[in-house]
């Protein structure tokens, strides 16, 4: 029975490690063209990382509370590969309305987020900066 309780602990403390992904957080995007840009919340969803448009500002910094896209899926699927990359997700880009096979680079409170065409040849990118 110890050894039960032990094994059912031990795997729980694991999941729990797994769960603290170091991506995981609030992110700023760059600024769009008019100035505008978005906290993008980061997190696990399964085994992968997926992040979702939490806030959007103008180009003041005021929040814009009817930005069409709040709540939506902007990163999914995307796996650790270890070393602060990340890869094998899609980026949704909500300046174009289309979807790109993405990769992310963590270092420090600096992510770098591409999405990618032509398998990878031709990518467009973006430096987040964590919020929290």
């Amino acid at each position: 029975m110890k050894k039960l309780i032990l094994g059912a602990a031990l795997g729980l403390g694991l999941a729990g490690t797994a769960a603290a992904d170091p991506v995981a957080g609030i992110w700023k995007t760059e600024r769009a063209d008019d100035g505008a840009y978005l906290h993008v919340g980061i997190a696990p969803c399964g085994s992968a990382i997926c992040g979702t448009i939490d806030t959007a500002f103008d180009s003041a910094g005021n929040m814009s509370p009817e930005y069409e896209h709040l709540g939506k899926q902007m990163i999914w699927d995307m796996v650790p590969d270890g070393g602060g990359a990340y890869s094998g997700g899609k980026i949704w880009a909500p300046d174009s309305n289309k979807t790109y096979s993405s990769k992310m680079s963590l270092n420090g409170n600096s992510l770098t987020v591409k999405g990618c065409v032509a398998g990878g040849l031709i990518c467009r990118g973006q430096n987040w900066t964590r919020v929290k």
